[in-house]
């Protein structure tokens, strides 16, 4: 299981609207990771994540929800394996298959890295993770985030 903790940013009836606290880099890397990098190219700090509740939760209140991980490994094949499989198996199609050209066989395996890609967009969209809330700390309760948490 894959446990993080996140903050309560807005409530709407039964559903709160969560925001992952940013960790600090390692001290390894002090931020020049290949995790960090992503992380400032995309973005993805100021997003927020919605999940129905059935407590009443308030602005500020920590709560920390658990990932199911068996999914994860699939959704990770279907992200970076797919496309990187659909381009080689185009390579090979066009080069051994078809004997076609240099230029022709790059554009084939461009071309089927491309739906690589697509399918596994819509794959991964049909994914359900299952997401748990294991704990609602209460709003007067400090709570820090410590790595792995």
């Amino acid at each position: 299981m894959i446990e993080q903790t996140l903050t309560v940013v807005s409530v709407s009836g039964t559903t709160a609207y969560l925001k992952a606290e940013q960790k600090p880099a390692c001290e390894g890397c002090n931020g020049k990771c290949g995790s960090q990098v992503f992380s400032k190219l995309f973005g993805t700090h100021n997003k927020t994540f919605p999940i129905k509740v059935d407590n009443t939760l308030e602005i500020g209140q920590k709560v920390k929800l658990s990932l199911d991980d068996s999914k994860v490994v699939n959704h990770a094949f279907y992200v970076y394996m797919l496309p990187l499989m659909m381009a080689f198996i185009f390579l090979f199609i066009a080069s051994l298959g078809l004997a076609l050209s240099e230029p022709w066989q790059i554009f084939l395996a461009l071309a089927g890295g491309f739906l690589g890609y697509l399918f596994a967009k819509k794959r991964v969209q049909s994914i359900k993770h299952d997401v748990k809330v294991v704990k609602i700390y209460p709003i007067s309760m400090a709570v820090t985030q410590i790595d792995g948490d």
